[in-house]
């Protein structure tokens, strides 16, 4: 699962590296002549350890209600009213499904490795690999999906002429935005693996990690390249134009001709959705930039970086910021003020069969009269 100091479990002849998203443990092992069980340190002693323990068990159980909440009341909105599934609902849909995966199948499990069993693993290696894949394809969906989001805002504001995105084309980019991570995540679950060893206290824990073969360290490396440039740095850029490009149309450029009323809020309107849409990117960069950044020193420069346990405090600490940026998406993607909004209460107060039929027409009818196109939503107001 997540990081452990393990170093020196394998000093004998490798060099550990650790790294995958949401902090699976990645080592190097000569698995044919060595065992490593007795000599591997238990790291779960000391005041260090028990600060981390708590402060990524109240990080994990935040995520559990924030993000399974939250995004369980967006998804059930969009399934129960067909009249909100525009386009941009449909992206941000995919962000809020990958992070409900991760709050209610993954989170659990983690709660139970790292405070109830503290780094004892007690699933099976089934689970192990499934967890570890889970959480994968969830990060990486989540950065396609906020990529997409991007790109179909500086299409609509920036080339306004240009015909908008069909639902087939939409239809196909989500396709893209989980058969990517689908596929490219797969070694997070085939290097997954149980290992036991004795801590101090000589009771047996099993560490649920990636382990990757001694020969193949260049292969990894690759790959975690491969991966920071395609699912962090790529995007990040990507979308760090595409918002520069939107804020000089909406802040720097003149409108010509007369300016009516609905044309000025329907430019402030667009100015508050690009103000949250910026916010999330920034958000994303400070919350995943430190933790790529240790994992490069880490495991491209390890004698820059203490093997000793308070490196693992800060590697904990670094990895709880990382995962706490589900938890600012649902924030601003939930609890804005666009037309899904005035639904949720509906469904909170377990109003979802009771009315549906009486209330059928009257919400075709409030749907139709929105005075902006239900295709556009372009006001998001936070509360």
């Amino acid at each position: 699962m997540e990081e452990t100091n393990i170093t020196k479990m394998a000093a004998a002849h490798t060099e550990t590296l650790d790294r995958t998203p949401y902090g699976d443990d990645v080592f190097y092992s000569d698995l044919n002549d060595t065992d490593y069980g007795d000599e591997m340190p238990d790291t779960t002693q000391g005041q260090a350890f028990f600060v981390a323990t708590i402060v990524i068990g109240v990080v994990l159980v935040c995520i559990m209600l924030v993000c399974g909440i939250g995004n369980f009341l967006f998804i059930a909105t969009l399934a129960r009213y067909k009249k909100l599934r525009n386009l941009t609902n449909l992206l941000i849909a995919n962000l809020a499904i990958s992070d409900f995966i991760v709050a209610v199948v993954c989170s659990p499990f983690l709660v139970d490795y790292y405070v109830v069993k503290q780094l004892s693993w007690d699933h099976g290696l089934i689970l192990c690999a499934s967890v570890n894949y889970l959480r994968t394809v969830s990060l990486y969906v989540s950065t396609n999906a906020l990529l997409a989001i991007a790109v179909d805002r500086y299409m609509v504001i920036v080339h306004p002429l240009r015909p908008r995105m069909k639902y087939q084309t939409a239809y196909c980019l989500i396709t893209g935005v989980w058969i990517v991570p689908i596929l490219i995540s797969i070694p997070s679950a085939y290097f997954a693996s149980e290992t036991m060893y004795h801590g101090d206290t000589q009771s047996n824990k099993v560490f649920c990690a990636q382990i990757w073969p001694v020969d193949q360290q260049i292969y990894y490396r690759s790959y975690f390249l491969f991966i920071f440039a395609v699912e962090f740095l790529g995007p990040v850029l990507i979308m760090t134009l595409c918002y520069v490009h939107i804020s000089r149309e909406l802040w720097f450029k003149s409108v010509p001709g007369f300016q009516t009323e609905q044309i000025r809020k329907r430019l402030r309107c667009r100015r508050k959705t690009v103000m949250v849409l910026i916010a999330i990117l920034t958000a994303y960069i400070l919350c995943w930039a430190p933790y790529y950044g240790f994992t490069i020193v880490r495991d491209f420069h390890p004698t820059l970086i203490s093997r000793e346990r308070n490196s693992l405090v800060a590697f904990y600490i670094i990895e709880c910021i990382a995962m706490s940026n589900s938890m600012i998406n649902t924030f601003c993607f939930v609890s804005v003020k666009n037309n899904t909004v005035k639904y949720f209460k509906r469904i909170v107060l377990l109003r979802w069969k009771s009315t549906y039929t009486s209330r059928k027409n009257v919400d075709e009818t409030e749907l139709r009269t929105i005075s902006l196109p239900m295709t556009d939503v372009e006001c998001l107001h936070l509360r």
